[in-house]
């Protein structure tokens, strides 16, 4: 697919995850929201289907292992290679592995890894195959404690052109020790507020805890610094929004992404969700540590979660 400075870019999901997660389900509620659904879709075959002038819909391709040619290594690949040209992305479905065995053994079915063995054993296979898919996700949803009518509920709030907003906005805190999160169209550095870390009682907390997201407060900065990216972004989203662009991820980033970051986090997702936005908050380090709490929820209107 060439790229036309007069067209907004076509959207375009890849949509992964362990077997068992709901990969199906996902890809038949696209379908319902307007994507044209391609499932099982081989890797190689996608450069080719992206050529040429975009489609008059948004796109939404299944992948997983039992594509013949999929490798984490060769998604990753075409992500780099076409992710920022094509509006590619990937939405990630996860799922805790217990549950998932559960489901394989009330569908009785094989799984793609261990024909002949326990389910769990591929699964925890797939799992560890996908870490690195998992991280690289713009968007992911976990599954685990999800109906799939509740999974569609939330592609809707990611995906649904009917919703008179057209644009999803992620804010994800990360650690500056880790790089930069793949995927942002923003960053902006929060090292420079008061360090929690150095107080021996909040060390062991995280932004999430109110004692350290007060600490992160009192630094005298700390509300210039809030007001400024708000003003910043409400300017930006508009504009973006009217380029036709469907999903737009700030980083937010201190030195080890635990307690900063992931407090200002907090604030900017909530002051974007009061402005009328929707707004997915992620904790990439606190998830990579399976700290409580730290998994990805989408804010409403008033600031409230609602996943």
């Amino acid at each position: 697919m060439t790229s036309d400075p007069e067209q907004p870019t076509q959207r375009v999901v890849l949509v992964t995850g362990p077997s068992g997660a709901g990969r199906s389900t996902a890809i038949n509620a696209l379908e319902d929201l307007g994507y044209e659904a391609i499932d099982n879709i081989p890797l190689s075959l996608i450069p080719r289907l992206l050529e040429g002038p975009a489609l008059p819909r948004p796109l939404a391709l299944g992948l997983d292992v039992r594509n013949r040619d999929f490798t984490p290594d060769g998604l990753l690949d075409l992500q780099t290679r076409m992710g920022s040209e094509q509006g590619l992305e990937i939405l990630y479905l996860d799922c805790n592995p217990e549950v998932l065995v559960r489901r394989y053994s009330e569908t009785r079915r094989r799984h793609p890894l261990a024909p002949n063995g326990a389910p769990a054993e591929g699964i925890a296979l797939e799992i560890r195959l996908l870490e690195v898919v998992r991280a690289r996700a713009d968007i992911l949803i976990d599954t685990t404690d999800l109906t799939p009518h509740e999974l569609r509920e939330q592609l809707q709030s990611w995906f649904g052109r009917d919703t008179g907003q057209g644009m999803a906005v992620s804010v994800h805190s990360f650690s500056f020790k880790r790089g930069l999160p793949h995927g942002v169209d923003v960053v902006f550095d929060c090292r420079f507020l008061n360090n929690p870390y150095w107080q021996p009682e909040l060390r062991g907390l995280t932004g999430l805890d109110a004692a350290v997201a007060d600490y992160v407060e009192q630094d005298p900065r700390h509300a210039a610094f809030l007001e400024h990216v708000l003003k910043l972004l409400t300017f930006q989203l508009p504009a973006c929004l009217d380029e036709g662009k469907a999903h737009f991820a700030v980083g937010i980033g201190c030195t080890g992404g635990q307690h900063r970051s992931v407090a200002m986090t907090e604030k900017v997702a909530d002051g974007l969700a009061r402005t009328g936005w929707r707004v997915s908050i992620r904790h990439r380090e606190l998830e990579r540590r399976g700290i409580a709490g730290a998994s990805t929820r989408v804010l409403d209107m008033s600031g409230a979660s609602r996943a």
